[in-house]
């Protein structure tokens, strides 16, 4: 069973930061299982995540397999993470396409959520952070997360009352002109659930249309949905029949903006996010020139 005694040094850690530093390799959400589960013990009994270890303590943890690959490992890096905007309660960050916002099945070692915990855990924050907004794997753009229990819960209060301004930027199919409104019905939990979409032409042509939009309700895969129903499937959107192009590897959607009041700071917040390169890059091949 390998066993860990806290030197001088890590005095004052708390368990989960020097079992962190003593296996570099364990992601953050993997050693929280294990003391979620009761394995990292000291002296036969149990010991929390949040205990502050004195000088000499012993700690242990389970001979598996996984601890002894992580054990073994190089030791790695804290992810990097793009951050947006900053407070003491309120953390936004730039989401890549491809990569999950929470563990889910393929995404259980890397993640959004893995990656700012493991960034926060680095740069000796003791706070847990949680994210209080979806965006779809293939969706790119800012993701707000919260810092503590107080906070997701007052941020999460804004998503449900409607009092946070979500603008997309999107290429679809076909020309589309002006401005416009989407209301249908669709697939949600089982049921249809209204869901409500306005849109501005920013740029388009015979073969493909820019657009900004907004979303007025939040259901999945809400903007893919109701302009593939329409008949202006998104690029490289293979779900839902999009053309896809080999010079587009991903979904062409984008989140550009997120606008809220701080409920904390009562300032009204406006996060911007420019369109990736590779999406910048695809819009000349397609006629179209912001």
């Amino acid at each position: 069973m390998p066993e860990f005694t806290v030197t001088d040094k890590d005095a004052g850690l708390t368990a989960e930061k020097f079992l962190q530093e003593s296996i570099p390799a364990a992601p953050v959400g993997y050693l929280r299982q294990l003391f979620k589960k009761g394995k990292v013990k000291s002296r036969g009994g149990n010991i929390a995540a949040n205990d502050c270890l004195p000088t000499g303590t012993k700690i242990s943890v389970p001979e598996s397999a996984r601890i002894l690959e992580l054990m073994s490992a190089p030791q790695r890096s804290a992810p990097k993470i793009d951050i947006l905007y900053e407070s003491r309660e309120i953390l936004i960050v730039n989401k890549p396409a491809g990569l999950a916002i929470h563990n889910s099945k393929g995404h259980e070692r890397d993640n959004l959520t893995t990656r700012v915990a493991e960034f926060l855990l680095d740069r000796g924050d003791k706070f847990r952070a949680a994210p209080v907004q979806r965006l779809d794997l293939e969706t790119s753009g800012p993701v707000l997360f919260g810092k503590g229990k107080k906070s997701c819960s007052e941020l999460g209060k804004l998503f449900m009352q409607g009092e946070v301004v979500k603008t997309y930027l999107a290429l679809v199919h076909g020309k589309l002109l002006g401005r416009g409104d989407l209301q249908t019905d669709i697939p949600a939990k089982g049921k249809l659930k209204t869901a409500r979409t306005s849109y501005q032409t920013l740029v388009s042509n015979d073969n493909a249309s820019l657009l900004e939009l907004q979303l007025h309700t939040g259901r999945q895969h809400q903007i893919r949905r109701q302009f593939a129903d329409a008949g202006h499937p998104l690029y490289g959107d293979r779900r839902y029949k999009g053309p896809c192009s080999r010079q587009l590897q991903r979904l062409f959607l984008h989140c550009r903006s997120l606008t809220f009041v701080d409920p904390f700071s009562r300032k009204r917040i406006t996060v911007n996010c420019s369109l990736p390169r590779d999406l910048t890059r695809f819009l000349p091949q397609m006629g179209i020139n912001q």
